[in-house]
């Protein structure tokens, strides 16, 4: 949008009152203004210089919906283990509320073995054996910590940062602030495996108040990639052309009349759908992979499932879409029944998740790709150091949500690889040595980036937002 029309929108009647004392001519200066400015509007996707030198062009973010046991998976704790089914201290839990524990719960050390990984002997559990062997490229936060201990609001917080619905996702920022490399593939996509939305729903890769042209594209891994985008029955793409082409110029009619940024969105996605009819399904056919590349990941022509999406995810960022988001249901270890217990139900999901993820980060790395592309990994929260209230006389083990303590990691990008950072107690019920909140998380990602956080703004109801609203930190530490 250009800077006049945008003025001209964030105007209240207080602003026209003061005004309007510069009269007819002042009227008349301003419509002249307003012609020329309508012949400078620009594509809102167009490709945009960083704040300042970038380490990172792209992210693929890995969310697991549900929040994974971090206990059991990079945070060793040999003292819980020892202290295991005794009382938890007061201490702990005087004050506190829990999404299903009430009472003295009992401490819980994690069932999982233990050994350390790559050359600065990265703490990992077996239930992750692939990503033992990627250790060096990883840092491991150990310090993270939330506001929230619901799933819906802790997601939205990671990524919009607000717990409320309504402010526009990470991904949304980031085309918002660099635009798009490819303009025949959208700029952020979306891909969801284990056949459920995210707990933000869609508001987690929404676009908020931003114009919807900046928000996720959600791509299906199995039959049309993106639904209603083929041409409607009876029309071939000459006759599609022809209608795009009719309503382009009704459309910039009333851009110039008006200046609105959605008007400019609608031209914009009416043209990238057009075009994605042909880019989307060759960059989403994973059949044009070697064998030993589907096996690398355990990915299936023509399945759905996480693994064909890092596969996808690999293929998208590698065409130049800016933002890849992967979201992977049934991260929420309750231990309410086997299937969400912390031994075998820990190990058969991971199974699902950390080979492919391994092999992409390989992936990425053997084709050049790794060092300016950030990966992401986490949920919304971490898990208790106790065993989950309702799961107190079973056999199968459970933790509860927790907030305070958790463990992320990021890979590539212009990150330290094989890198622990922070710690948390020797319990894991608070944080020990340099905190992260999600919102630092948030602005060292925009700052990987080439981006302050602080400058990353949109005007909105009259006030100035940013992803990390009044907050936030860039970790440098965590930085190469």
């Amino acid at each position: 949008m250009n800077p006049f029309l945008e003025n001209i929108q964030q105007q209240t009647r207080r602003h026209f009152l003061r005004n309007s004392t510069a009269g007819i001519g002042g009227i008349a200066l301003n419509a002249f203004l307003a012609d020329e400015a309508g012949a400078a509007q620009t594509n809102p996707l167009e490709l945009k210089k960083p704040h300042f030198p970038a380490k990172a062009k792209r992210v693929i973010y890995l969310h697991m919906t549900g929040s994974p046991p971090n206990l059991d998976l990079f945070d060793y704790k040999p003292n819980l283990v020892k202290r295991s089914d005794q009382e938890c201290p007061d201490e702990f839990v005087k004050g506190k509320e829990f999404a299903f524990t009430k009472g003295t719960p009992k401490l819980m050390g994690s069932p999982r073995k233990w050994s350390q990984h790559g050359k600065n002997g990265m703490w990992m559990s077996d239930a992750i054996p692939n990503f033992h062997k990627v250790a060096d490229d990883l840092c491991v936060v150990h310090s993270m910590h939330t506001d929230q201990f619901n799933h819906a609001p802790a997601e939205l917080l990671v990524y919009t940062g607000s717990p409320i619905a309504g402010r526009p996702s990470m991904g949304s920022w980031t085309t918002y602030g660099l635009g798009t490399e490819n303009q025949d593939l959208p700029g952020f996509v979306v891909l969801i495996s284990s056949g459920t939305q995210p707990n933000g729903g869609k508001n987690s890769f929404g676009s908020g108040f931003l114009p919807s042209v900046y928000q996720g594209v959600q791509c299906r891994s199995k039959g049309d990639p993106v639904l209603y985008s083929s041409d409607p029955a009876g029309m071939d793409r000459k006759m599609r052309r022809a209608s795009l082409d009719a309503l382009r110029d009704l459309n910039e009619i009333q851009a110039e009349e008006m200046g609105h940024p959605e008007t400019l969105t609608r031209i914009s996605q009416y043209e990238l759908a057009y075009r994605m009819q042909t880019s989307v399904p060759e960059v989403m056919d994973i059949s044009k992979e070697s064998k030993k590349t589907l096996e690398d990941y355990g990915a299936e022509v023509g399945g759905a499932s996480l693994a064909n999406n890092c596969l996808l995810a690999r293929r998208l960022v590698e065409s130049g879409v800016r933002f890849v988001q992967l979201f992977d249901w049934g991260w929420d270890f309750h231990g309410t029944n086997a299937g969400t217990g912390l031994t075998d139900g820990l190990t058969n999901k991971c199974a699902t998740m950390d080979k492919p993820i391994a092999a992409l980060i390989n992936d990425l790395r053997e084709r050049g790709l790794l060092d300016d592309t950030l990966i992401v990994w986490g949920g919304e929260f971490g898990r208790t150091p106790f065993r989950e209230g309702r799961t107190a006389k079973s056999k199968v083990l459970g933790r509860d949500h927790f907030p305070d303590a958790f463990s992320m990691w990021m890979a590539g990008g212009g990150v330290k690889g094989g890198f622990d950072y922070g710690q948390s107690d020797d319990l894991g019920f608070s944080v020990a040595e340099n905190p992260v909140h999600v919102h630092d998380l948030q602005a060292t990602i925009m700052h990987l980036l080439g981006m302050d956080h602080e400058k990353l703004t949109y005007r909105f109801q009259g006030r100035d937002y940013r992803l990390t609203d009044v907050h936030g930190h860039v970790v440098k530490d965590l930085i190469a």
